[in-house]
């Protein structure tokens, strides 16, 4: 393996010197990259300001003419021992989201004190994030001691409030270290570049706490984690690529990809720009071929298949919320954890702190700034692991419109492991081969057997053109069969509601009785809403590629016109709840095989549309 990163994040209230810190440790390092000090400073003299350490970190022009931190900047720092991914996130309140953002991904944190200042609210904020995120390693640098009297007494009395601080939010202080960032003294040498005002300090510079910093024995002592980032395709080859969270990556290993359950063999390991992996370790990023085809989406978890991840669509969490507007029990969020999102609501606020300010939030919303502990409900099962037993993939981020609205921690004490009972089901079962194979079934039809998956609104027509299609099929000779989501809760279904778990269930057993028929070598036509596209993507998994989703694309005001069976109008009176389209969602397929327009087409039209796409795909 090559030499893994160690994620730091450096935070601090705004002013503080934390940008200025990183642009020196990163200068007299040599890790800048080439040219960039001159062009910085070229800049700079363009400008008409003064040339200032922590121009080299502040990426955005923004933060030039501001002279604020505004997004998570990350750069590689490079020692002679060790190297580091350097992460600046944001002092100012009004960015805190960022630093959220950045303090998710580290394992250990810088934070820095402006020694005239000491302790601010912003710090014991800070503070506070770090531990629920689960960044427990903390370095504290009490900056610009230059800008006090006393040095030594100044910074033994912000010393020990900073120990007291880390001991009440339950961090590990490695060190606390005077500097001066500007002049570079006790950052990467132990003097500055006038001299030295910090002779009595006899502890290390930053840069020699850092490479004391515990390297990564935890994380890969644990099990293997690695979310699914993307799935490259060159050529006939699919290149899963990801970091690895924890533990080891090794070719020919066989690994669990969960929540879908599939197994894989690893037949060959990828790395950049050498193709020489053998391993993959903590920090690295990876990517690897299977022996077999499967189908892999981002969101997927790579896990050891002697101690995988949790399965949950409901747990525990204590979290820090940053929106505008207060969070409340029965509120709906969109969660992301590692490389996978998912839909859900906070079912009920059990505590809320005040985060260090003043005053009481009041019962049952959680005000921008607090932690509170909460339970919560996915719409969807996520791989992930309780905080405790893996601090990277039992922390997540909540996400609103696109922006970081709040972070916290996965608890799952309590709470039953969704994937335990289905693998003790399956260790003693194995999969029967037939003598008669597929090829042989689709020679006596005449065609190929696969899913004809049509998705759409209710009322969108999926049933009518079910109907027509198998018609014209029959009339044909060619054999298929019709799957509608009605006729199978009247029986294989009868037991299922309409919750998103019932749904998610409901649309799981339909697709593997859907890939039955599809290995028998007929053509299951299969005519369900099915609104959510994780349960379609596992739904195309089980068929694999014989499977073709069909987006039925009515308009929602045409099917709400529409009203077959009276339903729509049920749903806005409030007698249904959860009725997709109005009180629950409808996830649009992103890469149909096919649309139909059987709002503004007439039938016919759709129906040869369909008999197109069939002759194409499936006759032999």
């Amino acid at each position: 393996m090559s030499q893994p990163l160690t994620p730091v994040v450096f935070a601090g209230h705004v002013d503080h010197g934390k940008s200025t810190l990183i642009g020196r440790l990163l200068a007299d390092t040599g890790s800048l990259p080439d040219g960039r000090l001159e062009e910085v400073k070229a800049s700079c003299e363009r400008r008409g300001v003064d040339f200032e350490p922590a121009f080299l970190m502040d990426a955005m022009q923004a933060e030039r003419d501001q002279g604020v931190t505004i997004d998570a900047a990350r750069i590689l720092l490079k020692s002679r021992q060790r190297h580091f991914r350097i992460i600046d996130a944001p002092g100012h309140e009004s960015f805190l989201r960022h630093m959220v953002s950045g303090a998710a991904e580290a394992s250990a944190a810088v934070l820095v004190i402006d020694a005239a200042e000491g302790v601010r609210e912003q710090t014991r904020r800070h503070s506070m994030l770090l531990g629920l995120l689960g960044v427990s390693r903390i370095i504290i640098v009490v900056n610009k001691m230059d800008r006090v009297s006393e040095t030594q007494r100044a910074f033994d009395q912000i010393s020990a409030e900073l120990n007291s601080l880390m001991s009440d939010a339950g961090l590990e202080t490695e060190a606390v270290i005077p500097a001066i960032a500007r002049s570079g003294e006790m950052v990467a040498k132990r003097e500055g570049d006038k001299g030295s005002i910090l002779s009595w300090w006899s502890g290390p510079s930053l840069l020699e706490a850092l490479e004391k910093l515990p390297g990564e024995p935890e994380a890969i002592d644990r099990p293997l984690r690695m979310p699914v980032q993307d799935v490259l395709k060159d050529a006939d080859s699919r290149i899963i690529i990801g970091r690895v969270e924890s533990g080891r990556l090794s070719e020919g290993e066989t690994v669990l990809l969960s929540p879908s359950g599939q197994t894989a063999k690893i037949a060959k390991l990828v790395s950049w720009p050498d193709d020489t992996a053998t391993a993959f370790g903590p920090g690295e990023a990876a990517g690897f071929l299977t022996e077999s085809r499967h189908f892999i989406d981002r969101g997927e978890m790579v896990t050891a298949l002697s101690a995988p991840s949790r399965e949950a669509s409901a747990f525990d969490a204590r979290l820090f919320w940053l929106a505008d507007h207060p969070l409340r029990a029965g509120d709906g969020i969109t969660l992301r954890l590692g490389t996978a999102e998912a839909q859900g609501e906070i079912t009920k606020i059990h505590h809320i702190s005040d985060a260090g300010r003043e005053g009481k939030p009041e019962d049952g919303e959680v005000p921008a700034g607090a932690i509170a502990d909460v339970s919560v409900r996915l719409r969807r099962t996520l791989a992930l692991d309780d905080y405790r037993d893996d601090p990277k993939t039992g922390r997540f981020v909540l996400i609103d419109k696109g922006i970081i609205c709040g972070g916290g921690r996965v608890s799952l004490e309590g709470y039953q492991d969704d994937s335990a009972a289905r693998r003790a089901k399956a260790s003693h079962i194995h999969y029967f081969a037939s003598t008669v194979n597929r090829a042989d079934r689709e020679e006596r039809t005449g065609h190929k057997g696969g899913v004809i998956w049509l998705t759409g609104l209710s009322g969108s027509g999926k049933s009518t053109l079910a109907n027509a299609l198998e018609l014209a099929l029959h009339r044909r000779g060619w054999s298929s069969t019709i799957l509608d989501g009605d006729n199978l809760r009247h029986g294989l279904n009868a037991d299922l509601g309409f919750s998103p778990d019932d749904r998610t269930e409901n649309i799981r057993r339909v697709g593997e009785v859907a890939a039955l028929f599809a290995q028998s070598g007929l053509i299951a036509i299969s005519a369900f809403i099915s609104p959510y596209r994780t349960d379609r993507d596992q739904a195309r998994a089980a068929a694999g590629e014989g499977f073709h989703e069909i987006h039925v694309a009515t308009s929602l005001e045409v099917c709400e016109m529409r009203d077959p069976k009276g339903l729509y109008k049920k749903a806005r009176d409030g007698q249904i709840k959860e009725f997709t389209g109005i009180s629950a969602p409808y996830e649009e397929p992103d890469k149909p095989e096919l649309v139909v327009d059987a709002g503004s087409q007439p039938i016919e039209t759709c129906v040869e549309q369909l008999l197109d796409y069939v002759d194409r795909n499936f006759r032999l």
